[in-house]
């Protein structure tokens, strides 16, 4: 068994016991579980149906604030993430990866155990890339401090309360997730 194929595993075992909190997450989950069968659903170059991503709404350490980065190339408010790496050998590692990579925030720790959250967003084609789908497998996770730094990948980082990311003109699926904090 290849560690790919663990990985794989180990997404089809976290999907399945995941609760959609409605009729869409549902959808979403049955699509990625589907993907969990496809060549390999990692490769940045798999643009039919697409491929997993992960990312991370992290809290600030009193749970106040979330972090959130503006995406250059998507022009939004979203939470830190990306594509998943070869190296990488679970969704946590992904996710915080990602985290420290865009953030420099390191050390978060998970906040609710396994993915909090699911969404399969579309990626607008661009030179050098087909328009695609991201199947982001997205985690909770707490800084250890609020100490950030942006990289060349985003154009902002900054810490939000809910009501302010709101505000910022993010998308539905990332204040659909930050909603569920306030449940």
């Amino acid at each position: 068994m290849t560690e790919a194929t663990v990985f794989v595993d180990a997404i089809r075992d976290a999907l399945a016991g995941y609760v959609p909190s409605d009729e869409r997450e549902a959808s979403f989950r049955k699509r990625m579980l589907a993907l969990c069968d496809h060549g390999d659903p990692f490769s940045r170059t798999s643009f039919e149906p697409g491929h997993f991503t992960a990312s991370a709404f992290v809290l600030s350490p009193d749970h106040e604030r979330v972090l959130v980065v503006f995406h250059k190339k998507l022009g939004k408010w979203l939470q830190p993430g990306g594509h998943i790496e070869p190296t990488d050998t679970s969704i946590f590692e992904a996710a915080r990866r990602e985290v420290e990579e865009e953030t420099g925030v390191r050390g978060a720790l998970p906040a609710h155990p396994g993915v909090f959250d699911i969404d399969v967003h579309e990626i607008p084609a661009r030179r050098d890339e087909a328009a695609h789908e991201h199947f982001d497998l997205r985690v909770l996770l707490v800084a250890p401090d609020v100490r950030v730094v942006a990289n060349d990948e985003v154009e902002a980082v900054r810490w939000a309360t809910i009501p302010e990311v709101d505000l910022l003109g993010t998308d539905e699926s990332v204040r659909r997730a930050l909603h569920k904090l306030t449940r």
